[in-house]
């Protein structure tokens, strides 16, 4: 007898729930089927063979938190997939069934995103091919981690255009939500990079698009929170990698000083990367600093004399260092391993990252550290501040404040402890934080730990909201994908 996916899934499931039996609770399509729910033949196995769908206990509660550890949601299984025809299938199923779904990377959001409660999660690590790498781009699959991909296109001497600072995020993971990194105000965010995605549609079709095929779905999946379609391959920009950096760490008695000479150096485009961070002084108050870098090959090493010419920091505390590109772009693992050895990496990261307009950013900054203490952000905690160009960001739904230049302004708290009352205050005060930041004008990177109403998503998304809606009502009629968000 002849099935189609929907169909094939739906056995699928139920024998996985009805099959106690087994290794791990683990099975695949086929012995799936043989539990008796349905007869398929040898055409529909031979395309679904290698789905993995699992109710076993340690694997359901595995997907049932993320990095954040602030949010669990216990899925009812999860789809370890290995192919875009899983997904697509999975997806046929869920519609028929109404169920949630939320397709999981590599498991580093903060407030639940990629969770769901009694729905199924969709593991995307095992879509990690790096497929071809040629002189102006790379084609991955979604789970890649960025790290992966760097290796790969290293290898060639090619770099993409934006890493973010921690590479061990997944492609289709950054994707979804934007991208940001050191880089950013030369390239934009990752989304500005990508020419083409392969995509499975809340009502599992498999479709590719990009700025020709499929422009309304192009626009809805990159940065789109999931809510269209679970990216599965990106086609991605690249350019010649650098062989060396030099990195510059200043240092500033006030935010004002900072302020001026980022804003300074940005405008005369001294530095290929350029960040900032405002840092516990261990006496009550903040210190500031610059951070920057220039790419150079090994003949033209940047003179350290010109490229900080006029800057007002103390200079005597300057720290300059010289790295491979490879070393500085995998520089955040030291600091990983440094937070997992004291076991801080497995506290709770309650963390608020927002843009806040070119305009006021200097007062509102100001204003918000007055209210913060060195217990707020934690013993290796940072504010990230800096400012950026916003002509490089293309993306529709990647939302900065309407100025010519924002200031990424992240709150990255790391808690000395577990302690559930600490975290309960920190995430209230990220929810009273954004209120003021948007009451100023700015606005959210949309991966931090507080909960947004579906109103608050609609003023957030601004004049893309209609256009975004229409794309959510025709790629995820159901309404099933990423209820993590909770934006429609």
């Amino acid at each position: 007898m002849r099935t189609d996916r929907r169909n094939f899934l739906g056995a699928t499931f139920g024998a996985t729930a009805a099959v106690a039996s087994g290794a791990n609770g683990l099975m695949t399509a086929a012995q799936a089927a043989a539990g008796g729910e349905q007869l398929l033949d040898a055409q529909v196995l031979d395309a679904q063979v290698n789905a993995y769908l699992s109710r076993d206990p340690a694997v359901r509660a595995a997907a049932a938190d993320d990095f954040g550890r602030l949010i669990y949601k216990q899925p009812r299984a999860v789809l370890k997939a290995s192919s875009c025809a899983d997904i697509a299938a999975l997806m046929r199923w869920a519609g028929s069934q109404g169920v949630k779904v939320a397709a999981r990377g590599l498991g580093h959001s903060t407030y639940g995103r990629a969770l769901v409660d009694d729905g199924v999660v969709i593991d995307m690590s095992g879509l990690s091919t790096i497929r071809h790498v040629q002189p102006d781009r790379i084609v991955v699959d979604a789970g890649t981690a960025w790290s992966s991909v760097l290796e790969a296109t290293l290898a060639q001497g090619l770099t993409p255009p934006v890493l973010t600072n921690y590479l061990g995020l997944s492609v289709g993971g950054t994707i979804s939500v934007g991208g940001i990194g050191a880089s950013s105000s030369r390239y934009g965010m990752q989304t500005d990079q990508v020419v083409e995605l392969d995509v499975v549609t809340g009502d599992g079709n498999e479709l590719t698009c990009s700025d020709i095929a499929n422009p309304e779905l192009f626009d809805g999946v990159r940065a789109g929170l999931g809510q269209c379609g679970i990216i599965t391959r990106a086609t991605l920009r690249l350019r010649r990698a650098p062989e060396r950096v030099r990195r510059y760490q200043l240092f500033y008695p006030d935010l004002a000083a900072l302020t001026a000479d980022q804003r300074r150096v940005l405008s005369e485009q001294r530095f290929d990367q350029l960040q900032g961070a405002i840092l516990p002084d261990g006496r009550g108050g903040w210190r500031y600093q610059l951070e920057a870098a220039v790419f150079y090959d090994r003949e033209a090493a940047p003179d350290d004399k010109a490229v900080l010419a006029a800057l007002s920091d103390d200079r005597k505390a300057a720290v300059t260092a010289d790295l491979t590109y490879r070393e500085d772009a995998l520089a955040f693992a030291k600091f990983e391993n440094l937070l997992r050895s004291n076991g801080h990496w497995f506290h709770p990261m309650p963390w608020l990252l927002a843009f806040l307009r070119g305009s006021n950013a200097e007062q509102v900054a100001r204003e918000i550290l007055a209210g913060l203490t060195a217990e707020d952000i934690g013993p290796f905690g940072r504010i990230t501040y800096y400012p950026l160009h916003t002509s490089a960001f293309r993306t529709p739904l990647v939302r900065l404040p309407d100025e010519s230049l924002v200031f990424p302004f992240n709150v990255i708290r790391m808690p000395a402890s577990n302690d559930p009352a600490t975290t309960e205050r920190m995430v209230a005060q990220n929810r009273a934080l954004y209120d003021r930041i948007r009451k100023a004008g700015g606005l959210q990177y949309p991966v931090g730990a507080f909960a947004m109403s579906r109103d608050g998503w609609a003023d957030h998304f601004g004049s893309s909201w209609p256009r975004f809606s229409e794309a959510k009502r025709r790629y995820d009629p159901g309404n099933l994908l990423a209820p993590g968000y909770d934006v429609f």
